[in-house]
């Protein structure tokens, strides 16, 4: 299998991808403020590289629930000085996190290589032609049309299922290839607890679709529902969500905030994984 993202090339089977969060926002759920500066951002995206990320994910507007909308102007403030920095300096991917067309385009000419597009539940093309146009990579996230409204499905994993087949298609129609395609079932975005537990436990469901999966576990709330602990205490469950989905789930990218210790974690996890296939 494999995933193209411009000048960019992954092929499975290989180690899972960690790809790195950078919030360049006053105020997202985790790290909001943090990284606002762009100075601040990319020094932070730079040690991300150096702790092992494999992509940068760069994100100019908080997607946390009763955040406030962030205009086209002001998000391109926001990422593309950090865009263009950063192309300069790494030789690995760097995916912009956006809804936004005009904002995609704009970080796409400045250096990126990756669209994460937690809008993709659109009913519009531009966002695709302007991934065709670029042949840049294209995540794929599934979300109910309004962000965090509790979704009743009671099969979510079938629900998760129709709505990438369909977008599948709604793609190929935009011309975009299925090697720049990578889904990501959206983990948090308008689930319950138990949704997300399903997912999570049904992940492998998701290979027959034959693209690559990323999950997004990182910090997220619905950790701290099942186990009461606050946003900077969901370390170790966010470690074993991201471990278990690579070896047990399949997934090839990981989306982390903690990027050195869930290197660590997942290949750790791949390798005692290894082990017990080479004695067999």
């Amino acid at each position: 299998m494999l995933f193209r993202a411009r000048q960019f090339e992954f092929v499975y089977p290989r180690p899972a991808l960690v790809m790195g969060i950078v919030n360049v926002t006053p105020d997202s759920f985790s790290d909001g403020g943090n990284f606002f500066d762009s100075s601040k951002a990319v020094q932070h995206a730079l040690e991300l590289v150096e702790q092992g990320a494999e992509i940068l994910d760069i994100g100019g507007e908080s997607t946390r629930p009763g955040a406030n909308p962030v205009s086209e102007k002001e998000e391109l403030r926001r990422v593309i000085p950090v865009i263009e920095k950063l192309a300069a300096k790494i030789k690995i991917p760097i995916s912009i996190d956006t809804m936004k067309p005009a904002v995609a385009r704009a970080a796409l000419e400045a250096g990126a290589s990756i669209v994460n597009d937690v809008g993709a539940n659109r009913s519009d093309v531009e966002m695709w032609q302007i991934v065709s146009e670029f042949r840049a990579g294209y995540i794929c996230m599934h979300a109910p049309p309004v962000f965090h409204k509790l979704q009743k499905q009671k099969n979510i994993l079938l629900e998760v299922r129709k709505f990438f087949r369909g977008r599948f298609e709604k793609l190929r129609a935009s011309g975009i290839l299925p090697e720049q395609i990578v889904f990501d079932p959206g983990i948090g975005f308008g689930k319950t607890l138990g949704q997300n537990l399903q997912l999570l436990a049904g992940l492998r469901s998701f290979k027959k679709l034959k693209r690559p999966l990323l999950i997004g576990v990182s910090r997220k709330s619905f950790i701290g529902k099942l186990l009461g602990a606050n946003v900077n205490e969901r370390l170790p469950a966010s470690l074993a969500c991201a471990s278990l989905a690579v070896v047990g789930g399949g997934v090839q990218i990981v989306r982390a905030h903690d990027v050195a210790e869930t290197v660590r974690a997942v290949r750790m996890t791949e390798a005692i994984v290894a082990a017990v296939c080479d004695r067999r």
